[in-house]
């Protein structure tokens, strides 16, 4: 058995899982998982057919809130016993003197994400889009309907001006990326104003994902969602805020595409964004009048996030070898274009 995966001490770590999770017995093989937002994820299955997940952050100096594993082991155990599904949580090791840090174990969850029209075609039988639909939505309403006090999630984050704080934020990127970027568009600064301008008082703080979609999702055989991974950037916030990001990521038929298959929704047989907005409307009582704000400004928020991206590739930051950064400053036109069509639809909705 190889005794060095990257970012782990083999025997060091099975000797810490001997010694602190009994389900599992060492020695184990190794299985590293895709995806995860490059945090170094296996799967370890010992001869007895026991098997778990491993997780911890990519190896290298990292940004203080990045790659978050304590967080995420806080989110999976408090949530654990709530309708929200999500994997066991088996152990937490927030020792970095036996592998160079933190990492926790979790459970294996028989499911797979969705990240495009292909992967879809490949998992989701036609008849059950709609069971998928309502499972996505419904797990959403069930995680926003919680009180974090008393998951003793209370303290994961400030209760007060998610949306405020993020423009701030997203803005502060934006205005730093435009020299590197050598791009700028005035519809960025305008909609920033618009948003601080108008933004709708937040009701109570509740857990946020912070990127609800598919792509965090496990997808059991059934269509149903089976397990909510990737928790490191969840915090606590306005619930409208993370429920328009949702719709976001889910695309309809017609939605533009710039390269490669759509998004898993983009198929036939899946409901509409509006659908999935009203059922949740249902589920949590919620008033979503002022939901295209939202909506608009999540768009904003991923044109700032691209342009980020699109200005360290301009700057040489990062490699562009088999990139297509012409698509992505498309990307950023598209996204501004989307908040302004969602604000478009709040002004006529409110009769201004």
């Amino acid at each position: 058995m190889t005794q060095l995966h990257e970012g782990y001490d083999i025997p060091a770590v099975e000797a810490w899982i001997a010694a602190n999770i009994p389900a599992l017995t060492p020695p184990f093989t190794w299985t590293r998982l895709p995806g995860g937002h490059s945090n170094l994820t296996y799967k370890i299955v010992a001869r007895d057919g026991a098997e778990a997940v491993i997780r911890r952050p990519p190896m290298g100096e990292l940004l203080p809130k990045a790659h978050d594993m304590g967080r995420e082991w806080s989110l999976i155990k408090a949530l654990g016993p709530t309708a929200v599904p999500v994997p066991a949580a088996l152990g937490f090791c927030e020792s970095p003197d036996v592998t160079g840090a933190w990492f926790y174990v979790m459970g294996v969850v028989n499911g797979r994400p969705l990240y495009n029209a292909d992967d879809c075609l490949e998992w989701v039988a036609p008849e059950n889009r709609v069971t998928l639909a309502h499972s996505f939505i419904d797990v959403l309403a069930d995680l926003h309907s919680l009180d974090p006090d008393e998951l003793g999630l209370g303290d994961l984050g400030k209760k007060e001006n998610y949306v405020g704080r993020q423009l701030k934020t997203w803005y502060r990127s934006w205005t730093a990326s435009i020299e590197p970027a050598q791009y700028d568009d005035p519809r960025a600064h305008e909609l920033q104003r618009y948003f601080l301008e108008h933004m709708p008082d937040q009701g109570p703080a509740k857990v946020v994902h912070g990127d609800y979609g598919l792509h965090n999702c496990l997808i059991g055989a059934d269509g149903t969602v089976a397990a909510v991974v990737d928790w490191e950037i969840s915090t606590l916030g306005d619930p409208l805020a993370d429920l328009a990001y949702a719709l976001n990521q889910w695309s309809e038929p017609g939605d533009p595409v710039l390269a490669g298959p759509g998004g898993p929704t983009s198929l036939p047989g899946f409901p509409s964004r509006a659908y999935l907005a009203e059922r949740y409307a249902a589920k949590t009582g919620r008033d979503l009048t002022m939901l295209d704000f939202y909506v608009g400004f999540n768009r904003w928020k991923t044109a700032a996030i691209v342009h980020g991206v699109y200005a360290r590739y301009m700057e040489g930051k990062k490699s562009a070898e088999g990139v297509d950064v012409e698509t992505l400053r498309l990307r950023i036109g598209l996204a501004l274009d989307s908040a302004e069509q969602a604000i478009e639809r709040l002004e006529k909705q409110l009769g201004r």
